[in-house]
C-alpha cells in the first residue's frame, strides 16, 4: 500500500520553502499504462497529482476531459480498478482524487473514504457537492485521513469565500473562470482577482485551475497564487497518443517555467 501523505503539510512545506506548486491531472484508467503517467508526473517535479475518476455526466468538465472520461470508461475504467492501480504506484507525492458525488454516494461514503485512503490517496475534490451538504461526507473523510478540498469561483461572495476557506483542507482550489474546464489561449483576468482574494482570506495553499495550459500561463497564474492545476492540456496530449514519458516531459517544461527566477 502506498503511504498516505498529509496533503496540506506537504504542500505547505514546499510552498514555505519558496517553491511554486504544480498539480498535473490524469484521467484514471485512460490507457493500460495510466499509472506510469502518475509516476512520470512525480519524476518530472509534480508537487501533488490529481487523478480523475471517470464519470458519465461530468458537468464541470470541458470537451477534452469529457472525452478522456468517455474513452477511459469504454476501456473498462471503474472506481475499483483505479484505486487498485493506485495502491501500487507509490509516487512519493500526495494523490488527490477528483470525481462527482453521485459516484461516491453509490459506493457509500465510508467505503469510498476507506478504500481511497488504503490506495494511498491524501485528498478528494467533489466539485458538485455543495458546501451546505458536505457534512454528510466529511466525518468519513476525516476518519480516513482524507482532506476535502473546496473550490471557489470568481462569483463566490466574500462571506461565502471566507467560509469555504475555513472548511477546505489540503489547499483551496481557485476556479479561474466561469464555465467548464478546458484550454484557453489567454489566462482569464478573473484569475488574478480571485487569487488575491483567496490569499487575503486564508493561509492554506491557494492553487488555481481551469484554463491553465502553457508555461506562460503557469507563471502568470502563480504571481499571486501558490500553484496551479494543469489538466486539459495534458489530457489532450494523452488522447493524441502521448506516452507517459511524453507527458512527463510536458510537466517538466511546466516545472521549469515555475522555477524560473
Amino acid at each position: 500500500m502506498a503511504e498516505v501523505w498529509s496533503l496540506e503539510a506537504k504542500l505547505r512545506e514546499r510552498r514555505d520553502a519558496g517553491r511554486k506548486l504544480l498539480v498535473p491531472y490524469v484521467t484514471g484508467g485512460l490507457g493500460d499504462d495510466w499509472t506510469e503517467v502518475v509516476r512520470a508526473y512525480a519524476a518530472a517535479g509534480a508537487d501533488a497529482i490529481e487523478v480523475g475518476i471517470p464519470f458519465s455526466d461530468p458537468v464541470m468538465d470541458g470537451p477534452t476531459i469529457q472525452e478522456a472520461s468517455e474513452v477511459a470508461l469504454a476501456q473498462g475504467a471503474n472506481l475499483g480498478a483505479i484505486l487498485s492501480g493506485l495502491r501500487d504506484v507509490d509516487a512519493g507525492v500526495p494523490l488527490v482524487l477528483m470525481t462527482y458525488v453521485n459516484l461516491v454516494f453509490h459506493a457509500g461514503w465510508a467505503r469510498f473514504a476507506s478504500e481511497a485512503a488504503a490506495a494511498g490517496v491524501s485528498g478528494v475534490i467533489l466539485p458538485d457537492l455543495p458546501m451546505e451538504e458536505v457534512g454528510e461526507w466529511e466525518p468519513f473523510a476525516r476518519d480516513a485521513g482524507l482532506a476535502t478540498v473546496h473550490l471557489a469561483s470568481p462569483l463566490t461572495p466574500d462571506d461565502r469565500l471566507a467560509t469555504l476557506c475555513r472548511r477546505s483542507q489540503g489547499f483551496v482550489y481557485g476556479v479561474n473562470l466561469l464555465g467548464v474546464t478546458g484550454e484557453r489561449t489567454e489566462l482569464a483576468d478573473t484569475s488574478t482577482v480571485l487569487a488575491k482574494r483567496l490569499k487575503a482570506a486564508t493561509d492554506l495553499p491557494v492553487i488555481m485551475g481551469f484554463g491553465i495550459a502553457t508555461p506562460d500561463h503557469v507563471r502568470a497564474a502563480t504571481v499571486h497564487a501558490d500553484g496551479v492545476v494543469v489538466a486539459s492540456a495534458l489530457m489532450r496530449l494523452r488522447l493524441q497518443g502521448a506516452a507517459p514519458e511524453d507527458l512527463g516531459a510536458a510537466v517538466a517544461d511546466l516545472r521549469a517555467a515555475l522555477d524560473l527566477p
